[in-house]
């Protein structure tokens, strides 16, 4: 079933008209905003001169309640999470702000200052890593060995039998896991932080009438997690969708780093490595399954990119275990474009 047509099921439009009437946008018009990768679906909607965001977030297969929880902690610390107008977190309905469609991605591409926009999201970044409370971020699940374990296993579960043919053998496996539990230590000296964890340009929106770090809107904060700090800074610099321009990627590592003097850097730039590793394989491996399982071929195009940001990552001295694995076992031809 598409997410389109999950969204379009009988009994879901009556829940979502009726909640609606009772939050008093019944009468409105409605369009597609946008889709993504998950289930959630997201409507503008337009009453008069008002507009607002409809999240259509289907249970079991999305639960909203992790977005309106982060969403509280953003709010609380002056950032421009977009405000909850009303809510049904059984059924997965939010009525949300309407904060506009200038997104990082949208202007790029029609040439407003890259360094500009980057610069602003980078201290949206320094300024919640400041100030996130002990609470909050206990509140937030963790990112802990077996998740990674878990996440970085889409490579070897998807890509690797795509790629290679045959599925993985269970040796290799174990030493690929093997190699993980050895690096991922070294990536938690840093202190741990909020990670947004798909802070990129897709997700942000320019404010221009908002002053200092409220002119960047947040979106897509749900699968927020407990990290070492920098995982958010990585995942804007290391986007699997664009490449920045050049020198612009250590400018804004240092930006960063000067926003926070307190962090160790050496600590900080293993952080910035497994982590780095662990994102990009796991986006390797999610970017074959879209296209395996769920019929989506076209996030297929970015692999080069992520490979080469992978390759990146492995040449950190802390990440030595993990690279002698690839050495061994991924030829450099298999690390790069498959053809759907």
């Amino acid at each position: 079933m598409t997410t389109l047509k999950l969204h379009e099921q009988p009994e879901r439009v009556a829940k979502r008209d009726e909640f609606l009437k009772q939050a008093g946008w019944g009468t409105a018009q409605r369009r597609l905003l946008a889709g993504d990768a998950s289930f959630r679906r997201y409507d503008r909607l337009t009453l008069g001169q008002r507009t607002a965001v409809l999240m259509d977030a289907p249970p079991p297969h999305e639960d909203v309640r992790p977005f309106t929880a982060v969403r509280g902690i953003l709010g609380g610390l002056g950032l421009s999470a977009p405000a909850l107008y009303a809510g049904d977190e059984a059924e997965g309905f939010l009525l949300l702000e309407d904060l506009g469609d200038d997104t990082y991605t949208r202007l790029l591409q029609r040439g407003t200052d890259e360094p500009m926009l980057y610069r602003l999201a980078v201290d949206v970044l320094v300024e919640l890593t400041r100030n996130i409370g002990p609470a909050d971020l206990r509140s937030l699940p963790a990112l802990d060995d077996a998740r990674a374990l878990d996440e970085v296993s889409r490579l070897t579960e998807w890509w690797w039998p795509a790629a290679m043919g045959a599925p993985i053998p269970s040796a290799v496996l174990e030493e690929y896991r093997a190699a993980w539990r050895a690096v991922l230590p070294r990536g938690r000296q840093a202190p741990e932080s909020i990670g947004l964890f798909d802070y990129h340009v897709d997700n942000l929106l320019w404010l221009p009438r908002r002053q200092g770090v409220a002119a960047c809107g947040l979106l897509d904060f749900q699968d927020a997690v407990r990290v070492p700090a920098g995982f958010d800074l990585m995942s804007l610099l290391q986007d699997a969708r664009r490449d920045l321009q050049p020198g612009l990627e250590p400018e804004l590592y240092e930006r960063f780093l000067a926003g926070l003097p307190k962090l160790d850097r050496a600590s900080f730039a293993d952080a910035f490595a497994v982590f780095g590793a662990e994102r990009h394989s796991r986006i390797i491996g999610t970017f074959v399954r879209l296209w395996k399982r769920d019929g989506k071929p076209g996030y297929l195009v970015h692999l080069p990119r992520v490979w080469r940001q992978l390759e990146s990552a492995l040449a950190a001295p802390a990440m030595a275990p993990l690279k002698s694995w690839f050495d061994r076992h991924v030829p450099r031809e298999k690390r790069g474009a498959i053809s759907p």
